[in-house]
């Protein structure tokens, strides 16, 4: 079984399986990327709210785990996810 195949047996929405296959598409050698939000809603056609829901759904599973990240000046920057390796 491919390494998404667990993924698409989980019991969570589309959005959320998309957005997942998004990260772990684009992370690196140890799991983690930092897509902005506008930059994953435009890619794969979705709107911000369902990209933000989707974030949602996965770190409350326990499939990412998102760490917020600042600019020098403070203000915030895209935050950083971490792709968690999914049990079979």
């Amino acid at each position: 079984m491919s390494y998404f195949g667990t993924i698409y047996a989980e019991d969570i929405p589309h959005r959320a399986k998309a957005v997942y296959m998004y990260l772990k598409d684009r992370a690196n050698r140890s799991g983690t990327c930092w897509p902005g939000i506008n930059t994953i809603a435009k890619d794969l056609h979705l709107s911000r709210s369902t990209v933000k829901r989707a974030l949602g759904d996965l770190t409350r599973r326990g499939f990412i785990k998102k760490e917020p990240c600042y600019r020098e000046n403070g203000s915030n920057s895209s935050n950083l996810y971490s792709v968690q390796k999914i049990k079979p």
